[in-house]
């Protein structure tokens, strides 16, 4: 297994971290929203100062800087219950259990973890209040937290600068609000949050925004930020956003792919036309085939279409996999290192980027993890879990 980015071993151009593995061990079921990627059936989460590894059998592996071992593999279960997803925030992490319980640990400067309280929490932690509601979704962003429940309500904790929250102020949270403005009429697909941004799509195509927009990183033109949930139309249904820390994009039903927010280093792929209008969706004319998957890191973008992954924005660390010399780049450029695997996944860090291939003739695709990474930490936890 090798890594890429700014450590002892970088690399610049994409990698394979595990060449061998059981055809059903590795599927991305999430991508990094800061600086992390998660797997499963083998789910990652990696941090910058901590990594997290849940496997199959339901053990989460932790390494680096933790509470559970101080840079050294350590490893935790749930009684009786599996995790079945994972986000973490800048140094908060959730999840969510396959009986739909809500775990939360890590920093909690503002209430992120919805506990009630501003305490660190160095165990997970089940948050009760919400064990009725069964949640299934949850994302973490900078300083903030979103879940979205089988009831169908969607809640929000913690960090609310900006109103990220969406509870129509300014004020920080300590637990689990709800966002009133989703009823059950809103049946929500998927959610995304970024550093002061959150967003939610429906099953019916709709794209809602609130948060910060002093780059535009919204779409919602000349709003410097909303503290409530409103909606960014781009004329067709949409089927996914993702958050990065100061730009966005969005996937139409379609496959087209626009992007929005801080133009700097490239990262939104626009032409240099479409830049005055950089605060409002603009759809990226350089790929013209239909995009499937979108993961917008710190300063970068990540793009997986039918045949390809293509990457823009800045690239000092290696992250966007063109090679050596390959710094930044403003429009879309496919990465030519993995043009003869089948990509099925793609994952986007502050700095780094990851990709699921498959390989091999049947059904059951034996997968492969590439990564332009910057933790040398991930070598030594895949030796001790293999």
């Amino acid at each position: 297994m090798v890594g890429v980015g700014r450590n002892l071993w970088r690399s610049f151009s994409p990698t394979p971290l595990l060449k061998q593995a059981h055809p059903e061990e590795l599927c991305v079921i999430a991508l990094i929203e800061h600086d992390y990627f998660k797997i499963c059936k083998a789910k990652f989460a990696f941090t910058k100062i901590d990594t997290f590894c849940v496997l199959e059998s339901g053990a989460v592996f932790t390494f680096g800087k933790s509470k559970f071992a101080e840079d050294i593999p350590s490893k935790f279960w749930f009684k009786n219950d599996k995790p079945v997803l994972i986000s973490c925030g800048d140094e908060h992490t959730a999840i969510i259990t396959g009986k739909g319980k809500l775990y939360m640990f890590g920093s909690n400067d503002w209430g992120q973890l919805g506990l009630g309280s501003k305490n660190t929490v160095s165990k997970p932690t089940c948050v009760k209040a919400l064990k009725p509601e069964k949640p299934k979704l949850a994302v973490c962003g900078r300083n903030h937290t979103l879940v979205y429940t089988e009831r169908g309500n969607v809640y929000a904790a913690g960090g609310n600068s900006e109103g990220q929250l969406g509870l129509g102020d300014t004020e920080e949270r300590t637990t689990f609000h709800i966002i009133r403005f989703f009823t059950n009429q809103h049946k929500i697909k998927q959610l995304s949050a970024g550093s002061y941004t959150s967003a939610a799509v429906t099953e019916d195509g709709q794209l809602f925004v609130w948060g910060d927009n002093s780059e535009g990183q919204i779409g919602l033109a000349n709003e410097a930020s909303v503290s409530v949930p409103c909606k960014v139309d781009v004329g067709k249904p949409i089927s996914s956003v993702s958050c990065g820390y100061y730009h966005s994009a969005l996937i139409t039903a379609d496959g087209e792919l626009y992007t929005f927010g801080e133009a700097a280093n490239g990262k939104l792929g626009l032409l240099p036309e479409q830049l005055k209008n950089n605060r409002v969706p603009q759809p990226v004319l350089g790929i013209v085939e239909k995009v499937n998957k979108v993961a917008c890191g710190g300063e970068h973008t990540v793009v997986l279409t039918e045949t390809d992954v293509y990457t823009f924005g800045l690239g000092q660390y290696g992250q966007l996999g063109h090679g050596t010399f390959v710094f930044e780049s403003s429009v879309p450029k496919s990465v030519k290192h993995l043009k003869r695997h089948k990509i099925c996944n793609i994952a986007s860090g502050e700095n780094h980027t990851a990709v699921i291939a498959g390989m091999g003739f049947t059904v059951l695709l034996v997968k492969l993890l590439f990564v332009f990474l910057r933790h040398q930490n991930i070598y030594l936890l895949m030796q001790h879990i293999s």
